[in-house]
């Protein structure tokens, strides 16, 4: 998981600042939308490999 997690912000050094600094501004209820959306998604993507 820290592979893939990693790989954005090697890659796309900007783009990964910028996407952090908006989570930052971010109530706490976006921000535990944005959770749920990305374990829901490693979930599935789970199941599918599987």
């Amino acid at each position: 998981m820290l592979v893939i997690e990693g790989m954005m912000p090697f890659l796309f050094p900007a783009a990964w600042r910028e996407a952090f600094r908006k989570l930052v501004t971010m109530s706490d209820g976006q921000l535990r939308f944005v959770g749920i959306t990305s374990m829901l998604s490693g979930l599935l993507l789970l199941y599918l490999v599987n």
